[in-house]
């Protein structure tokens, strides 16, 4: 028998609860040993239910029985979840974690800490939630040199975007209905200005490249500004908008960003809608691959999470190797990186076509039907900052959207 104990039962932690109950006998058989949940942390009393007599309300209860050999943290945030974590590891506990932020912060340190002390830290569903992707990152595409991670990384944005696609709705519309169906929290800040889907490229990147990728250093655009009146013109090219996390090797460095794209049919990641979730990895030898599926929601990160435990009670006393060196990697300036550009001008004449072609040469013009009084067109590449500096000359430009294609 391996004894666990979970720290938190909410969403993600009544999940694990569920997971195991459910699937307990054939997890049982995969593990070779039985896996007991001993303890759950939370601040809350659930008198009546299965899990009553296994509450408790300090962490010291955990961390100092010896008979608690995995620790499951799904609480989130970075305090107290870090000092938890570490202290949990010093004991000599492999930790399994759903937590993005703990990760994207400290999951060099807790790496190495784990590596010293002969367990594990297992980070599966803090990226993509119940897809597999850290995994196969560690162990599957290891004779691969990673020259590209481009992902929708976050299913309340992509459920949004879809929305405004599909239906034609605006942005706070589409919002609204993201909240009233609990995909939205109600300060949606972090997802919908791209803070979620930067944590997650961050450690994504991470690995992908064996060193540090602080998410401060990760140019980041969230969705908000994006209107109804963009997707007009993006079926006018048969193309969507999606929020895209991506990481990709631009000459001799890595450059990252968080930003909405056009991509049209030919992107692998054209048909992922709704809250779904799509990561999609290019290596040098095996060439491009897709993993798709449920990017959150309770039971799929649950999944995850125990898919953890299981690896972590298989590998007790040895730990599982991650290259993810504590060394910060230097990302290059997006500036450098190379895009075409969709631009919307509020005005629409001879001598707005005149001076676009003036300042950025060879354009493409796009002009949907029922769209009246602007000029839009979309460029040929270029880096961002000769588009920073072509655009500056320009007077009445609406909005610009980066384009895949």
């Amino acid at each position: 028998m391996v004894n666990i104990a979970i720290l938190g039962y909410g969403t993600v932690g009544s999940g694990v609860v569920e997971v195991l109950d459910i699937n307990g006998d054939s997890i049982n058989k995969r593990c070779g040993k039985e896996i007991n949940i001993k303890y759950i942390l939370d601040l809350k009393e659930f008198p009546g239910t299965p899990i009553e007599n296994k509450i408790v309300h300090d962490y010291n209860i955990i961390v100092n029985d010896p008979e608690i050999q995995v620790v499951v943290e799904v609480m989130g945030g970075v305090e107290p979840a870090y000092s938890f974590v570490k202290e949990a590891i010093l004991k000599g506990k492999s930790v399994c974690t759903s937590n993005k932020e703990l990760v994207a912060k400290h999951g060099a340190e807790l790496l190495a800490l784990s590596k010293e002390k002969k367990v594990n830290f297992l980070f599966e569903a803090s990226v993509g939630g119940g897809i597999p992707i850290i995994r196969p990152l560690n162990q599957s595409l290891t004779a691969d040199e990673i020259e590209e991670i481009t992902g929708i990384l976050n299913g309340t944005t992509n459920y949004i975007l879809t929305k405004m696609s599909e239906e034609g709705v605006d942005f706070e519309s589409a919002l609204k209905e993201a909240q009233e169906k609990g995909y939205a929290e109600r300060n949606p800040e972090a997802d919908i200005e791209g803070y979620d889907a930067c944590r997650k490229i961050a450690i994504l990147s991470s690995l992908a490249f064996g060193m540090q990728v602080d998410f401060e250093d990760i140019y980041t655009e969230g969705i908000s500004q994006i209107t109804d009146i963009d997707f007009k013109y993006a079926k006018e090219l048969d193309a969507r908008i999606k929020l895209l996390g991506t990481s990709r090797k631009e000459g001799e460095g890595v450059c990252a960003m968080v930003a909405p794209m056009m991509i049209n049919a030919n992107h692998p990641l054209y048909s992922v809608n709704d809250v779904f979730n799509g990561i999609f990895v290019r290596g040098n030898v095996i060439g491009d691959v897709m993993f798709y599926g449920s990017g959150a929601g309770k039971l799929p990160t649950a999944s995850a999470v125990v898919a953890d435990v299981v690896d972590a009670t298989k590998h007790l006393g040895t730990n599982i190797m991650t290259i993810w060196s504590s060394k910060k990697l230097d990302l290059i300036s997006i500036k450098e990186s190379s895009h075409r550009f969709f631009v919307r001008i509020g005005r629409d004449n001879e001598e707005t076509k005149a001076e676009v072609s003036k300042i950025f040469g060879q354009f493409q013009v796009v002009k949907p039907k029922d769209v009246m009084g602007e000029f839009a067109f979309i460029t040929e590449p270029m880096t961002e900052a000769e588009y920073s500096e072509k655009a500056a000359a320009l007077k009445d430009i609406v909005s610009m959207i980066r384009v895949r294609f």
